[in-house]
């Protein structure tokens, strides 16, 4: 397993695509192998997980459908993209809206909800993303769908002219498009919204303090090693010799032997991740298989 092998948790830029900063990576490892463990809006900013080598495997088992993002909301402008990147195609003066209004906005939008994507995203419609669609000029309308969004706290309001700006610190599943809470907040208002400013300051149990902008690691290529990646969001389990060489080879072991009904991290002796491993119909199998045998 070369050193190579890890996660990086990427402080991502504005006016940079998810793949761009998975392009930048792959010069930087060496490798194509590098993955990223969740979109980013372009002009969107913050953490941003990605997994080189290895640890593109690993990337679909972690625990990130927790997110936590800060924003700034305009209301009195609704935009075709619901961001600041589109154009303006409605709205209403928002002079008159007050701070209670909008917090009380705010609640029906708070909670198990159906959320309609925004018609300029990653969504596909019958196997065509949505936002290519919309570009040429045949937006599609998007069925809604159930997120979650676990709070949606209005923390500062500014106003100038018509417009207020909203300064919001959001925590929702995964799949929950944080331009819809913009534009559903200032459609329940009646001035319409976009969002001018996003930040993700948490995906799963990776935060800010963790990251690193792109200059960064240009002089440095901070990794998170997959052992201890695979340690610290799952349970470990030590192996045999003879049980690390079965799973390494894609075997199974016996059942009941310590393996949850969730993942598990298994490893060799020398302390070397042989797989993640989860028990069922009787057996402890291979999830995902890491070592080479």
């Amino acid at each position: 397993m070369s050193a190579a092998d890890g996660l990086v948790i990427v402080d991502k830029p504005g006016g940079m695509t998810s793949h761009d900063v998975v392009a930048r990576l792959r010069r930087l490892a060496g490798t194509r192998r590098v993955g990223h463990g969740g979109t980013l809006d372009p002009m969107a900013t913050g953490v941003l997980v990605a997994g080189v080598g290895k640890a593109t495997r690993l990337l679909g088992h972690l625990a990130l459908a927790e997110k936590e993002y800060q924003a700034t909301i305009r209301l009195g402008q609704a935009t075709d993209t619901c961001d600041a990147e589109g154009e303006v195609i409605s709205g209403a003066p928002a002079g008159a809206v007050t701070p209670d209004e909008v917090r009380a906005a705010t609640v029906p939008l708070t909670g198990e909800i159906q959320q309609v994507p925004p018609a300029v995203s990653a969504v596909k419609v019958g196997g065509t993303r949505a936002y290519r669609l919309a570009r040429a000029g045949a937006a599609p309308v998007l069925a809604p769908r159930p997120v979650t969004v676990r709070s949606f706290r209005v923390l500062s309001q500014r106003r100038t002219g018509d417009l207020l700006d909203v300064d919001v610190a959001v925590t929702s599943s995964s799949g929950t498009y944080i331009r819809a809470l913009a534009r559903d907040l200032g459609d329940a208002l009646g001035v319409g919204g976009h969002v001018t400013v996003l930040r993700r300051t948490r995906a799963g149990s990776y935060d800010l303090t963790m990251a690193r902008t792109l200059d960064q690691l240009e002089v440095e290529l901070s990794l998170i090693p997959l052992a201890k990646a695979a340690a610290d969001a799952f349970p470990s389990r030590q192996l045999t010799g003879d049980e690390a060489e079965r799973l390494a080879h894609g075997g199974r072991l016996p059942g009941g032997t310590g393996a949850g009904p969730g993942p598990e991290a298994a490893f060799a002796p020398d302390g070397t991740l042989i797989a993640l491993v989860e028990e069922k119909d009787g057996h402890t199998r291979p999830v995902v298989v890491f070592a080479t045998p």
